[in-house]
This record gives structure tokens, sequence and C-alpha cells, in this order.
């Protein structure tokens, strides 16, 4: 999620570089989080997200 660092981190959301997982966007660390649904589900995950082109187009 690319949002509000301060507003998000209440729903356990945390920066997505906890995981070294990174946006094709260049965003601000503190503005890209993900949320664990399931504890230790992206452990193992790092990399750049790929988003469809569908969203490009909004």
């Amino acid at each position: 999620m690319l949002e509000r660092p301060a507003y998000y981190p209440k729903f356990e959301f945390k920066q997505a570089s906890t995981w070294e997982i990174k946006d094709p966007f260049g965003a601000p660390a503190e503005a890209f989080m993900a949320l664990e649904l399931k504890k230790g589900a992206l452990e193992r995950a790092s990399g750049v997200v790929e988003y469809s082109d569908e969203f490009f187009e909004v």
C-alpha cells in the first residue's frame, strides 16, 4: 500500500522495507506499507512489486 505513513500502522501495516519489498515508483520507504495476513507469510518475500497495467490507467 502506498499511503499515509501515520495512519495505517494502527491497523498493523508495517513498512514494506521490513521484508525488503520495494515499490516501482521510488516512494519514501515510510509511505510504502504491507500487511501480513498470516504471521510469517512475508518472511521470504523481497523485490519490487509489479502492478497490473490497469493500475497505471487510473
